[in-house]
């Protein structure tokens, strides 16, 4: 079977009216083949007041991303108790446990990274970033974040931007979504 890779997500809260999530559009088969340049993979649920941002499998984390919004619907928009339902319900459920993808969630007030083994992360910082130019895009947010004044849409674009000239499995085919203003 072929191996897909991920793609990159930056997440950035400047308050609770500066909140975005941003992601490439790039999707790789294997090590040397571009199979997309344009997906998208952030998303504005639950009536436009929660982001979602994935990492991985495409079908894994549509599927993750449909069971989290049934969640947030479960529990009236409280983004971490259905965080917890889901999280329990990956690593219970045989079919779930084996899907492939990280998302980040996050609405007005809270950020979480859900895992595939269904470990539920509070990012220390007001930013987090996920996938393969994970770790570029989340030192270019740290430093955007820490030492201008750029707000949440800005940070997550200029990091994106910079982790997609470093990683390979990253491109500059940004899709953000944002709460706020």
């Amino acid at each position: 079977m072929a191996e897909f890779h991920a793609t990159t997500i930056c997440a950035v809260r400047r308050g609770p009216d500066d909140v975005a999530i941003g992601g490439d559009g790039q999707v790789t088969m294997g090590k040397t083949a571009i199979m997309k340049n344009g997906a998208v993979k952030v998303k504005k649920i639950f009536h436009g007041q929660v982001l979602t941002g994935f990492a991985g499998s495409v079908a894994d984390a549509f599927t993750l991303t449909e069971k989290f919004e049934s969640k947030l619907e479960e529990h009236d928009g409280n983004l971490r108790r259905a965080a917890v339902d889901l999280a329990q319900m990956w690593r219970s459920d045989k079919g779930m446990r084996s899907l492939e993808a990280l998302m980040i969630v996050m609405d007005k007030d809270d950020m979480l990274v859900l895992s595939g083994n269904g470990e539920i992360i509070e990012p220390d910082e007001q930013f987090v970033a996920i996938g393969s130019g994970g770790n570029y895009a989340y030192s270019a947010a740290n430093a955007l974040y820490n030492h201008t004044d750029m707000g949440a849409e800005d940070i997550v674009r200029e990091s994106l931007k910079i982790a997609s000239s470093i990683c390979v499995y990253t491109n500059d085919h940004i899709t953000v979504e944002k709460l706020g203003k």
